[in-house]
Order: structure tokens, then sequence, then C-alpha cells
């Protein structure tokens, strides 16, 4: 059974498809770089790094951030490692490195990429939004010089460019277009539409790329990628990241389990499952919840309970009413109708499963389910001692204290 079963009606799709993107929708992981930034992580050693880089290719993750190799000898060494690790795993993964509008920054890009004979994108940034100009004291001749100069040294070096603008979504639309249209006629052949601050909504990202694709693209003439990059601040990341698909960006960027600046970026994990679930993408995610916790164990960032699809409570339920709905479900013999009846994400795509569990708000249905899922016999005296337990209990039992009543019956 899937999602356009007859037993499910979908109005996500009752005026057609989620998300018609001219094509496939891709993703960029800045977990390594951007999702690094956030004040409560730790940078992992590069043994990590490449565990997760190669999780990020599992995943069919389409593009990576590197990190930023102008930053120190640190990063470039881990920079220069992980492409080194594309290169010798003939991964497919794309890969990117950050740079801010210097030659210092840009320099490092192409020194890893003739060692390594990988090419790398250079993603070089530059504030955009008057606020910032006004704190920095630039001037927009500064802003457009300074993203001249650098588009063009790093085409010298022969590097592709991702011409980065900060905080576009509160930046003046005479500002954007200006900046966007010398960067592309410097040669920069991909552009990142930038909520760093995490300002705007949906109907903020439609206007904003539309403005983008209508003002600067089509009069370019050129061939030119358009990128979007959110941030969480006002817990919209993932719908403003959709919204950007639905209005033509080509590619979205993210971080696993969202980690980044203040509350951090668009959780990447979360773009995967949704636009699994609205057809955009067919791949296999089952090693998702895999990619997320080695994450977490690497960066020292938990993943709540309630985390969506990976979090330990994702598919898991003790209340009565929800859980008799799951058994009989599975009493139908049904794994994929037990995955759907009370959840809006089918756990065995992820290579997850219902578990249903005893607590004060179960039924007996619970308990018998339980017992007959562990191989004990569900005897009603049994049933009944372990039903007046969960129904004096302030929380879920243990599966170790469901076993100890169940004695020598286990």
């Amino acid at each position: 059974m899937s999602l356009n079963h007859e037993l499910i009606y979908d109005w996500n799709r009752a005026e057609g498809p989620e998300i018609s993107p001219v094509r496939a929708p891709m993703l960029d992981d800045e977990t390594l770089r951007d999702g690094l930034q956030s004040p409560s992580v730790l940078d992992p050693p590069i043994e990590k790094k490449i565990q997760i880089l190669h999780l990020m290719e599992d995943l069919g993750i389409d593009a990576a951030d590197l990190g930023l190799p102008g930053a120190g000898p640190r990063p470039r060494g881990d920079v220069l490692r992980l492409a080194q690790e594309i290169a010798s795993g003939k991964m497919r993964i794309r890969p990117n490195c950050a740079a801010r509008t210097v030659e210092s920054d840009i320099r490092p890009i192409a020194e890893i990429i003739q060692v390594t004979g990988v090419e790398i994108e250079a993603a070089t940034f530059l504030g955009s939004s008057p606020i910032r100009q006004y704190a920095e004291d630039w001037t927009l001749d500064f802003l457009l010089r300074t993203t001249e100069q650098a588009v063009k040294y790093a085409r010298s070096l022969g590097l592709p460019v991702m011409y980065v603008t900060e905080d576009t979504t509160r930046a003046r639309p005479e500002v954007v277009k200006k900046l966007y249209t010398t960067a592309i006629e410097c040669g920069a052949r991909a552009i990142v539409v930038c909520d760093t601050v995490g300002h705007v909504t949906p109907r903020g990202v439609r206007a904003l790329l539309s403005f983008v694709r209508e003002e600067v693209i089509k009069p370019s003439g050129e061939k030119v990628r358009v990128d979007w990059h959110g941030h969480s601040d006002r817990g919209m990341a993932v719908a403003n990241s959709l919204a950007a698909f639905e209005a033509g960006a080509d590619q979205v960027h993210g971080t696993a389990l969202g980690i980044g600046e203040r509350v951090g970026n668009t959780p990447i994990d979360q773009m995967l499952v949704n636009l699994k679930l609205m057809g955009a993408l067919d791949r296999d995610l089952r090693k998702l919840k895999e990619y997320c916790e080695v994450v977490s164990e690497a960066v020292g960032v938990p993943i709540p309970a309630n985390y969506p699809v990976v979090g330990a409570d994702a598919f898991r339920t003790a209340t009565g009413v929800h859980a008799a709905a799951v058994i009989k479900a599975f009493r139908k013999d049904d794994i994929e109708l037990a995955n759907q009846v009370y959840s809006g994400v089918p756990s065995h795509w992820f290579g997850l499963e219902q578990k249903i569990e005893i607590g004060p708000m179960s039924g007996k249905s619970n308990v018998i389910f339980w017992l007959e899922k562990h191989g004990i016999a569900p005897a009603g005296d049994l049933v009944e001692r372990i039903f007046t337990r969960a129904k004096q209990a302030d929380r879920l039992l243990t599966d170790a204290e469901i076993l100890e009543m169940c004695g020598n019956e286990a």
C-alpha cells in the first residue's frame, strides 16, 4: 500500500502534485561547515567526518560543503582529506567549499583541487542587506567591486563559482539584482538566495525567487543554478525550503538535525523525508536514522525523543486508542497498513517499525500484543497483573519491568 492507496485521501494533492520542479530537486549538505558553526557542537575528528560523508553518499545527497579551508590549517587539512576520499572512492557527491570574497579564502580551494583532481565549487559569500551594510559601513559600490574581484579571481583559477548573498531575504530588490547580475557577468553559474537569520515566510520565499528568476536569470541569458539556503529562527525552515522548490529553486541547502548557528539550519533529513513523501525523490532512505545518529554522536547534539522520523518516539505509542488501531492493522497481516493507520510517515520507508508499549494510558490490547511479540502467552491473570501495574505508573513500563512480572512465563 502506498500513500496514493484508496484508503488515504490526500488533500495535499487534491489540486495536483505538491512539487513540480523542472528537474529533480537537489540537496546540498552543509553539516560539515555551516552546521559546525553552532555554538553548542563539537568539531568532530576527520574519521567521523569521512563516515558522515559516506552516509551522505548512501542517502543520495547531491552535494556537500566540505568546509572553509581558508580558516586555518585544521579546516584546510580536513577539506583536503575529504576531497581525497571523494576521489579515491569515486564518490558521486559534488563537493563545494565556503569562502569569503577574498583571495586568501579562494586560493586554498584551487590548491586542494590541484592536489586531488576533484572539482570543487567555490561558495563565495557576501552580505547584502541594508542593515548589514549599515553595520559594516559598506557601500553598494564596495559590494559590487568585491563581488567582481572575487568571482573573476576564482574563475581565473578555474574554479566553478557559487555566489552567495547573505541575508538576501532582507535585501532591497535593486541590490539583489545588481549583485547577482554582476556575479553572473563575471562567470558565476550558481547563485544562492539566503535566509541567513530565518526572517522570511513561504510567501516571501515565492516572491523573492520569482523576482530573481524574472529579473536576474532570464535577462542574463545564461544557464544558472539557483540555490536556497534557509535558517530556522521562526521555525519555518522546512516549509520555506519546500516553498523554494515550488518557486523554482534547483537546490536547497540543509544540515543533519538542522544544526547550525543560533537555532540552526534547514534539517536536511526532514527535507529528504518530505521530498520522498511528496514523490519528488525516489531513493533508499533506510540509512537516514544511522546518518542522524552518527552526526548526533560526532557533534555532541542529542536527538530529541519527539524529533520527526528518527526520534525515539516517532513510531512508538502506548496510548490505548492509537495502539488498538495499529494492533488491529497488524492483525490483518498488513505491515504497510499498520505503519500508516496512525502515522503520516510510513516507518518502513526508513528502515523503522511501529512499537507498541505499555503505560498508564494503555489498554489491555497493548499488554496482549506486547506479550505475543515477545513470545509469551497472554494468560488472563498475567495480562491483568501487568495492566494494573501500568495504570498505577506515571510513565511507560520498561521491558525489564514487564519481563520481571512475567517471571517463569517468559
